[in-house]
Protein backbone atom coordinates (compact mmCIF):
# COMPACT_ATOMS: atom_id res chain seq x y z
CA UNK A 1 0.00 0.00 0.00
CA UNK A 2 2.59 2.52 0.97
CA UNK A 3 4.56 1.32 -2.58
CA UNK A 4 1.46 2.57 -4.07
CA UNK A 5 0.87 5.69 -2.53
CA UNK A 6 4.56 6.77 -3.65
CA UNK A 7 3.98 6.01 -7.05
CA UNK A 8 0.85 7.89 -7.00
CA UNK A 9 2.93 10.68 -5.72
CA UNK A 10 5.50 10.73 -7.93
CA UNK A 11 2.42 10.36 -11.16
CA UNK A 12 0.89 13.83 -9.57
CA UNK A 13 -0.12 16.21 -11.79
CA UNK A 14 -2.62 19.54 -12.03
CA UNK A 15 -5.95 17.99 -12.64
CA UNK A 16 -7.26 21.38 -14.34
CA UNK A 17 -6.35 24.46 -16.01
CA UNK A 18 -6.64 26.27 -12.85
CA UNK A 19 -4.03 24.48 -10.73
CA UNK A 20 -1.37 23.78 -13.61
CA UNK A 21 -1.60 27.79 -13.56
CA UNK A 22 -1.38 28.06 -9.81
CA UNK A 23 1.69 25.93 -10.07
CA UNK A 24 3.41 28.03 -12.99
CA UNK A 25 3.10 31.12 -11.38
CA UNK A 26 4.56 29.41 -7.83
CA UNK A 27 7.57 28.69 -9.89
CA UNK A 28 8.27 31.98 -11.59
CA UNK A 29 6.64 34.43 -9.06
CA UNK A 30 7.68 32.75 -5.84
CA UNK A 31 5.85 31.87 -2.59
CA UNK A 32 2.33 33.84 -2.68
CA UNK A 33 -0.14 34.47 -0.27
CA UNK A 34 -3.43 33.78 -1.56
CA UNK A 35 -4.63 37.13 -1.67
CA UNK A 36 -1.81 38.01 -3.97
CA UNK A 37 -2.82 34.55 -5.84
CA UNK A 38 -6.40 35.57 -6.17
CA UNK A 39 -5.88 38.98 -8.77
CA UNK A 40 -4.33 37.15 -11.44
CA UNK A 41 -6.34 34.30 -11.09
CA UNK A 42 -9.49 35.76 -11.40
CA UNK A 43 -11.16 33.12 -8.32
CA UNK A 44 -12.67 33.47 -5.68
CA UNK A 45 -10.91 33.06 -2.28
CA UNK A 46 -13.02 29.59 -1.78
CA UNK A 47 -12.29 28.20 -4.94
CA UNK A 48 -9.04 29.42 -4.94
CA UNK A 49 -8.50 27.66 -1.48
CA UNK A 50 -10.12 24.55 -3.02
CA UNK A 51 -7.55 24.24 -5.61
CA UNK A 52 -4.52 24.84 -3.19
CA UNK A 53 -5.70 22.59 -0.47
CA UNK A 54 -5.94 19.48 -3.47
CA UNK A 55 -2.80 20.97 -5.09
CA UNK A 56 -1.08 19.73 -1.13
CA UNK A 57 -3.20 17.02 -0.77
CA UNK A 58 -1.16 15.73 -4.39
CA UNK A 59 2.37 16.79 -3.00
CA UNK A 60 2.71 19.40 -5.20
CA UNK A 61 2.14 22.78 -3.01
CA UNK A 62 2.95 22.79 0.60
CA UNK A 63 1.77 26.39 3.52
CA UNK A 64 4.51 28.34 3.82
CA UNK A 65 3.28 30.42 7.30
CA UNK A 66 0.93 33.70 6.93
CA UNK A 67 1.77 37.05 4.83
CA UNK A 68 2.74 40.24 7.02
CA UNK A 69 -0.79 41.99 8.24
CA UNK A 70 -2.12 44.48 5.83
CA UNK A 71 -4.74 45.51 8.29
CA UNK A 72 -7.40 42.52 8.70
CA UNK A 73 -6.84 38.57 8.78
CA UNK A 74 -3.51 37.55 7.58
CA UNK A 75 -3.58 35.67 4.48
CA UNK A 76 -1.86 31.89 4.47
CA UNK A 77 1.24 31.52 1.98
CA UNK A 78 1.39 29.00 -0.92
CA UNK A 79 4.51 27.70 -2.00
CA UNK A 80 5.98 25.01 -4.06
CA UNK A 81 6.49 21.73 -2.67
CA UNK A 82 10.09 22.03 -1.17
CA UNK A 83 10.80 17.81 -2.37
CA UNK A 84 9.96 18.86 -6.01
CA UNK A 85 13.02 18.12 -8.30
CA UNK A 86 13.93 18.38 -11.91
CA UNK A 87 16.68 16.69 -14.14
CA UNK A 88 18.16 18.91 -16.50
CA UNK A 89 20.71 17.77 -19.79
CA UNK A 90 22.24 19.95 -22.07
CA UNK A 91 23.93 18.37 -24.64
CA UNK A 92 26.20 20.42 -26.97
CA UNK A 93 28.79 19.40 -29.72
CA UNK A 94 31.55 18.75 -27.52
CA UNK A 95 30.19 19.25 -24.07
CA UNK A 96 27.81 18.16 -21.58
CA UNK A 97 26.34 19.89 -18.59
CA UNK A 98 24.37 18.71 -15.97
CA UNK A 99 21.65 20.43 -12.93
CA UNK A 100 19.28 19.47 -10.45
CA UNK A 101 16.55 21.95 -9.97
CA UNK A 102 13.85 22.90 -6.94
CA UNK A 103 10.48 23.76 -8.51
CA UNK A 104 11.35 27.39 -8.74
CA UNK A 105 14.12 25.81 -11.34
CA UNK A 106 16.37 27.40 -8.89
CA UNK A 107 19.71 25.10 -9.72
CA UNK A 108 20.72 22.83 -6.57
CA UNK A 109 23.97 21.83 -8.08
CA UNK A 110 25.84 21.48 -11.62
CA UNK A 111 28.48 19.43 -12.75
CA UNK A 112 30.00 19.84 -16.64
CA UNK A 113 32.67 17.81 -18.66
CA UNK A 114 34.13 18.26 -22.42
CA UNK A 115 32.26 15.75 -24.26
CA UNK A 116 32.43 14.76 -28.47
CA UNK A 117 29.05 14.04 -29.44
CA UNK A 118 30.24 12.38 -32.64
CA UNK A 119 31.42 9.32 -30.09
CA UNK A 120 27.44 8.28 -30.44
CA UNK A 121 24.43 8.48 -28.51
CA UNK A 122 25.18 5.33 -26.50
CA UNK A 123 28.74 6.86 -24.74
CA UNK A 124 27.18 10.27 -24.84
CA UNK A 125 24.20 9.49 -22.32
CA UNK A 126 26.00 7.26 -20.62
CA UNK A 127 28.29 9.87 -19.16
CA UNK A 128 25.42 12.22 -18.80
CA UNK A 129 23.88 10.04 -16.61
CA UNK A 130 26.79 9.17 -14.78
CA UNK A 131 27.07 13.31 -14.28
CA UNK A 132 23.63 13.27 -12.93
CA UNK A 133 24.01 10.73 -10.75
CA UNK A 134 27.22 12.30 -9.11
CA UNK A 135 24.92 15.12 -8.31
CA UNK A 136 22.79 12.98 -7.03
CA UNK A 137 24.32 11.83 -4.33
CA UNK A 138 24.02 15.13 -2.38
CA UNK A 139 21.63 14.72 -0.21
CA UNK A 140 19.88 17.96 -1.33
CA UNK A 141 19.45 16.48 -5.13
CA UNK A 142 18.60 12.73 -3.74
CA UNK A 143 15.17 11.07 -4.11
CA UNK A 144 12.55 11.05 -6.90
CA UNK A 145 12.81 13.42 -9.81
CA UNK A 146 9.50 14.62 -11.05
CA UNK A 147 10.79 14.86 -14.60
CA UNK A 148 13.86 15.43 -16.81
CA UNK A 149 14.85 18.24 -19.60
CA UNK A 150 17.32 16.93 -22.27
CA UNK A 151 18.43 19.59 -24.93
CA UNK A 152 20.70 18.04 -27.87
CA UNK A 153 22.29 19.95 -30.87
CA UNK A 154 20.87 19.00 -33.85
CA UNK A 155 17.41 19.18 -35.53
CA UNK A 156 14.35 16.99 -33.03
CA UNK A 157 10.80 15.23 -33.53
CA UNK A 158 9.24 16.48 -30.43
CA UNK A 159 6.69 14.49 -30.54
CA UNK A 160 8.69 11.25 -30.85
CA UNK A 161 11.80 12.79 -28.86
CA UNK A 162 14.45 11.99 -30.70
CA UNK A 163 16.51 13.55 -33.40
CA UNK A 164 16.41 13.44 -37.04
CA UNK A 165 18.82 13.74 -39.38
CA UNK A 166 21.32 16.26 -37.28
CA UNK A 167 24.03 16.96 -39.34
CA UNK A 168 26.70 17.10 -36.62
CA UNK A 169 26.00 13.81 -34.59
CA UNK A 170 26.74 11.18 -36.41
CA UNK A 171 24.60 8.05 -35.14
CA UNK A 172 21.79 9.45 -33.53
CA UNK A 173 19.34 9.80 -36.26
CA UNK A 174 16.23 8.64 -34.92
CA UNK A 175 17.91 7.46 -31.77
CA UNK A 176 15.13 7.33 -28.67
CA UNK A 177 16.46 9.55 -26.35
CA UNK A 178 13.67 10.13 -24.56
CA UNK A 179 12.91 6.69 -24.01
CA UNK A 180 16.21 5.81 -22.71
CA UNK A 181 16.63 8.55 -20.59
CA UNK A 182 13.07 8.01 -19.22
CA UNK A 183 14.43 4.31 -18.62
CA UNK A 184 16.68 5.15 -16.74
CA UNK A 185 15.88 8.02 -14.24
CA UNK A 186 11.75 6.38 -14.02
CA UNK A 187 10.11 10.03 -14.84
CA UNK A 188 8.62 11.73 -17.66
CA UNK A 189 11.47 13.55 -20.21
CA UNK A 190 11.14 15.44 -22.85
CA UNK A 191 13.94 16.11 -25.17
CA UNK A 192 14.30 19.41 -27.55
CA UNK A 193 16.88 21.43 -29.52
CA UNK A 194 19.34 22.82 -27.65
CA UNK A 195 18.71 26.21 -29.23
CA UNK A 196 14.93 26.26 -27.90
CA UNK A 197 16.27 25.09 -24.67
CA UNK A 198 18.40 28.34 -24.44
CA UNK A 199 15.18 30.17 -25.64
CA UNK A 200 13.35 28.72 -22.45
CA UNK A 201 16.47 29.74 -20.50
CA UNK A 202 16.58 32.87 -21.23
CA UNK A 203 12.68 33.50 -20.95
CA UNK A 204 12.77 31.98 -17.23
CA UNK A 205 15.52 33.64 -15.97
CA UNK A 206 17.72 36.02 -18.79
CA UNK A 207 17.09 38.78 -20.75
CA UNK A 208 14.12 37.65 -22.21
CA UNK A 209 11.88 37.64 -18.98
CA UNK A 210 9.59 39.60 -20.13
CA UNK A 211 9.66 39.75 -23.79
CA UNK A 212 6.79 37.44 -25.33
CA UNK A 213 8.13 37.61 -29.03
CA UNK A 214 11.85 36.98 -29.48
CA UNK A 215 14.92 35.47 -30.98
CA UNK A 216 17.44 33.26 -29.60
CA UNK A 217 20.78 32.84 -31.79
CA UNK A 218 23.39 30.27 -30.46
CA UNK A 219 26.53 30.55 -32.14
CA UNK A 220 28.68 27.79 -31.14
CA UNK A 221 30.12 24.67 -33.20
CA UNK A 222 26.75 25.30 -34.85
CA UNK A 223 24.80 27.96 -35.43
CA UNK A 224 20.85 27.77 -34.34
CA UNK A 225 17.96 30.34 -33.66
CA UNK A 226 15.08 29.99 -30.88
CA UNK A 227 11.74 31.13 -32.09
CA UNK A 228 9.22 32.21 -29.38
CA UNK A 229 6.06 33.48 -30.23
CA UNK A 230 3.55 34.61 -27.83
CA UNK A 231 5.70 33.39 -24.81
CA UNK A 232 5.99 29.81 -26.56
CA UNK A 233 8.51 27.86 -28.51
CA UNK A 234 7.64 27.57 -32.22
CA UNK A 235 9.33 24.47 -34.01
CA UNK A 236 7.12 24.47 -36.85
CA UNK A 237 5.45 21.15 -38.63
CA UNK A 238 8.57 18.68 -37.98
CA UNK A 239 11.08 20.73 -35.70
CA UNK A 240 13.43 22.30 -37.89
CA UNK A 241 12.17 25.67 -37.58
CA UNK A 242 15.48 28.41 -36.95
CA UNK A 243 17.75 25.94 -38.47
CA UNK A 244 19.75 29.57 -39.51
CA UNK A 245 23.10 27.74 -39.97
CA UNK A 246 22.47 25.92 -42.87
CA UNK A 247 20.85 29.05 -44.84
CA UNK A 248 22.76 29.57 -47.87
CA UNK A 249 25.14 32.91 -48.11
CA UNK A 250 26.32 32.48 -50.76
CA UNK A 251 26.03 30.24 -53.70
CA UNK A 252 29.60 28.49 -53.57
CA UNK A 253 31.97 28.43 -50.77
CA UNK A 254 33.21 26.37 -48.14
CA UNK A 255 32.22 22.88 -47.09
CA UNK A 256 29.37 22.88 -44.31
CA UNK A 257 28.83 19.53 -42.48
CA UNK A 258 25.61 19.09 -43.95
CA UNK A 259 26.99 18.53 -47.21
CA UNK A 260 26.05 21.71 -48.87
CA UNK A 261 28.38 24.77 -49.67
CA UNK A 262 28.01 28.39 -48.72
CA UNK A 263 26.13 28.01 -46.00
CA UNK A 264 26.25 30.20 -42.47
CA UNK A 265 27.62 27.53 -40.37
CA UNK A 266 30.77 26.91 -42.56
CA UNK A 267 31.58 31.14 -42.65
CA UNK A 268 30.84 31.39 -38.97
CA UNK A 269 30.30 28.50 -36.68
CA UNK A 270 32.69 28.25 -34.44
CA UNK A 271 34.08 24.91 -35.71
CA UNK A 272 35.02 26.83 -38.99
CA UNK A 273 35.88 30.09 -38.00
CA UNK A 274 39.05 27.15 -35.74
CA UNK A 275 39.95 25.65 -39.22
CA UNK A 276 40.42 29.45 -40.57
CA UNK A 277 42.29 30.43 -37.73
CA UNK A 278 44.78 27.77 -38.00
CA UNK A 279 45.13 28.23 -42.03
CA UNK A 280 45.89 32.04 -41.28
CA UNK A 281 47.82 31.88 -38.42
CA UNK A 282 51.28 32.28 -39.85
CA UNK A 283 50.14 36.00 -40.15
CA UNK A 284 49.49 36.00 -36.45
CA UNK A 285 52.23 35.95 -33.84
CA UNK A 286 49.41 35.12 -31.19
CA UNK A 287 47.99 32.52 -33.05
CA UNK A 288 51.09 31.07 -34.42
CA UNK A 289 52.45 30.50 -30.93
CA UNK A 290 49.46 28.90 -30.09
CA UNK A 291 49.27 26.61 -32.76
CA UNK A 292 52.76 26.01 -32.08
CA UNK A 293 52.19 25.05 -28.30
CA UNK A 294 49.38 22.62 -29.10
CA UNK A 295 49.27 21.54 -32.57
CA UNK A 296 45.75 22.90 -33.46
CA UNK A 297 43.63 25.87 -32.64
CA UNK A 298 39.96 26.60 -31.12
CA UNK A 299 37.33 29.29 -31.12
CA UNK A 300 38.81 30.09 -27.57
CA UNK A 301 42.29 30.45 -29.27
CA UNK A 302 40.58 33.30 -31.36
CA UNK A 303 39.32 34.90 -28.73
CA UNK A 304 42.42 35.24 -26.19
CA UNK A 305 44.14 36.64 -29.66
CA UNK A 306 41.27 39.33 -30.43
CA UNK A 307 41.51 39.85 -26.25
CA UNK A 308 45.30 40.75 -26.48
CA UNK A 309 44.64 43.07 -29.59
CA UNK A 310 45.35 40.95 -32.74
CA UNK A 311 45.02 42.49 -35.58
CA UNK A 312 44.08 39.19 -37.78
CA UNK A 313 41.31 37.70 -34.44
CA UNK A 314 39.78 41.28 -34.47
CA UNK A 315 39.17 41.26 -38.00
CA UNK A 316 38.02 37.28 -38.23
CA UNK A 317 35.78 38.06 -35.79
CA UNK A 318 34.65 41.01 -37.52
CA UNK A 319 34.17 39.03 -40.43
CA UNK A 320 31.70 36.05 -38.41
CA UNK A 321 29.89 39.42 -36.95
CA UNK A 322 29.45 40.25 -40.11
CA UNK A 323 28.14 36.72 -41.95
CA UNK A 324 25.76 36.68 -38.28
CA UNK A 325 24.20 40.25 -38.96
CA UNK A 326 23.56 39.55 -42.31
CA UNK A 327 20.97 36.56 -41.62
CA UNK A 328 19.76 37.91 -38.64
CA UNK A 329 18.50 41.38 -41.07
CA UNK A 330 16.44 39.13 -42.84
CA UNK A 331 14.97 37.54 -39.84
CA UNK A 332 14.55 40.49 -38.31
CA UNK A 333 12.33 42.19 -40.77
CA UNK A 334 10.43 39.26 -41.36
CA UNK A 335 9.61 38.16 -37.94
CA UNK A 336 9.77 41.74 -36.17
CA UNK A 337 11.14 40.35 -33.10
CA UNK A 338 11.39 42.39 -29.90
CA UNK A 339 14.87 41.52 -28.78
CA UNK A 340 17.37 39.41 -30.25
CA UNK A 341 19.81 37.38 -27.79
CA UNK A 342 22.72 36.07 -28.97
CA UNK A 343 24.24 33.14 -26.80
CA UNK A 344 26.97 29.59 -27.45
CA UNK A 345 30.23 29.80 -27.25
CA UNK A 346 30.82 32.58 -29.86
CA UNK A 347 29.69 35.07 -27.00
CA UNK A 348 33.32 34.81 -25.45
CA UNK A 349 34.25 37.48 -28.61
CA UNK A 350 32.32 39.92 -27.04
CA UNK A 351 31.61 43.26 -27.98
CA UNK A 352 33.67 43.36 -31.74
CA UNK A 353 31.13 40.65 -32.39
CA UNK A 354 27.95 41.91 -31.26
CA UNK A 355 29.12 45.93 -32.31
CA UNK A 356 29.32 43.83 -35.89
CA UNK A 357 25.93 42.34 -35.76
CA UNK A 358 24.29 45.10 -34.86
CA UNK A 359 25.89 47.48 -37.18
CA UNK A 360 24.37 45.15 -40.15
CA UNK A 361 20.95 43.79 -38.64
CA UNK A 362 20.47 47.99 -37.87
CA UNK A 363 21.51 48.65 -41.16
CA UNK A 364 19.53 46.05 -43.65
CA UNK A 365 16.74 45.53 -41.21
CA UNK A 366 13.51 47.36 -41.67
CA UNK A 367 13.90 50.79 -39.69
CA UNK A 368 10.43 49.90 -38.41
CA UNK A 369 11.38 46.58 -37.00
CA UNK A 370 14.57 47.82 -35.37
CA UNK A 371 14.14 51.18 -34.04
CA UNK A 372 13.69 49.96 -30.69
CA UNK A 373 15.09 46.47 -31.30
CA UNK A 374 17.73 45.54 -28.05
CA UNK A 375 20.39 42.81 -29.57
CA UNK A 376 22.31 41.50 -26.48
CA UNK A 377 24.88 38.91 -25.16
CA UNK A 378 22.87 36.44 -23.21
CA UNK A 379 24.61 36.67 -19.38
CA UNK A 380 23.65 33.08 -18.10
CA UNK A 381 26.45 31.17 -19.73
CA UNK A 382 26.59 27.98 -19.34
CA UNK A 383 23.34 28.00 -16.70
CA UNK A 384 21.35 28.85 -19.83
CA UNK A 385 20.69 25.48 -21.07
CA UNK A 386 20.30 23.63 -17.79
CA UNK A 387 17.68 25.90 -16.76
CA UNK A 388 15.77 25.95 -20.02
CA UNK A 389 15.76 22.24 -20.13
CA UNK A 390 14.46 22.31 -16.39
CA UNK A 391 11.66 25.26 -17.72
CA UNK A 392 11.12 22.44 -20.33
CA UNK A 393 9.86 19.66 -18.07
CA UNK A 394 8.20 21.78 -15.73
CA UNK A 395 5.99 23.12 -18.30
CA UNK A 396 5.29 19.87 -18.82
CA UNK A 397 4.28 18.59 -15.52
CA UNK A 398 2.68 22.21 -14.55
CA UNK A 399 0.15 21.27 -16.92
CA UNK A 400 -3.27 18.98 -17.13
CA UNK A 401 -2.38 15.47 -17.78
Amino acid sequence: MERKKQLMRIAARPENAHQARLLRLLRDRGPQSRSELGQPMELSRSKLAVELDRLAELGLVEAGGLAASSGGRRSAIATLASGLRFAAIDIGATSIDVAVTDGELRVLGQLSEPCDIRQGPAAVLERALDLLGKLRTDEQMAGRLHGAGVGVPGPVSFREGMPVAPPIMPGWHRFPVREAIAQELGCPVLVDNDVNILALGEMQAGSAHSVADFLLVKAGTGIGCGIVVDGGIYRGVSGSAGDIGHLRITDDGPVCACGNSGCLEAYAGGAALAREATARAGRSPFLSERLAAAGTLTATDLADAAAAGDPLAVAMIREAGAHLGTALAGLVSFFNPGLVVIAGGLTGFGHPLLAEIRSVVYRRSSPLATGNLPIVLSELAELGGVIGAARLISDHIFSVA
